[in-house]
C-alpha cells in the first residue's frame, strides 16, 4: 500500500466498504439477499411505504441503481409497489411477508460482520470510530446539497 493510500480517507473508506460488502454478501446470500437489497430492507423495516425517490435519497445512491435494485427485489418477492393515495403518480414500496420474515436473521448476520470488523476495539474505541464515521458522512452529505 502506498503512502498516499495509507493516508487517504477516501481510499481507506472505499477499501473498507468493499470488504464490508463482500463479508455481508457472504452472510446474507444464503438468505437470498444481496447487500444492496439488505440496505433497502433496513430502510423499509424502519419505515415502509416510501417512494423510490425517498429510498434513493436515504441511501445516497443513483436513481437508476435504486430502480434496478427495487426491480430485483420485486422479482424476488421481497417488495411490492402500490399506488400512493395522496399522489397518483407515485408508487409506494411495501414489504412482503417474505421480507418481514427475513428481518431478524438478516440483521443478526450483519451484526456478526460488524463484530468481526470491530474485533479488538474496546467499547469506547468502537463508539468513537462509529461517531467519526457518522461525522464524515454528514460532512460529505452537506457538500452534496
Amino acid at each position: 500500500m502506498s503512502d498516499f493510500q495509507k493516508s487517504s480517507a477516501g481510499f481507506l473508506a472505499n477499501h473498507m466498504a468493499r470488504l464490508f460488502a463482500a463479508a455481508l454478501a457472504g452472510q446474507v446470500q444464503p438468505l437470498g439477499l444481496a447487500p444492496a437489497q439488505f440496505m433497502v430492507l433496513l430502510e423499509l423495516w424502519a419505515r415502509e411505504g416510501r417512494t423510490q425517490a425517498e429510498l434513493t435519497a436515504a441511501l445516497s445512491v443513483e436513481q437508476a441503481t435504486m430502480a434496478n435494485t427495487l426491480a430485483r427485489m420485486e422479482r424476488d418477492g421481497l417488495i411490492e409497489r402500490r399506488p400512493s393515495p395522496e399522489d397518483k403518480r407515485a408508487r409506494l414500496v411495501h414489504l412482503t411477508a417474505k421480507a418481514r420474515g427475513l428481518q431478524q436473521e438478516a440483521i443478526t448476520a450483519a451484526q456478526g460482520v460488524n463484530r468481526q470488523a470491530l474485533e479488538g476495539f474496546s467499547a469506547e474505541e468502537a463508539a468513537q470510530f462509529l461517531a467519526q464515521m457518522r461525522r464524515v458522512i454528514a460532512n460529505l452529505q452537506r457538500t452534496r446539497r
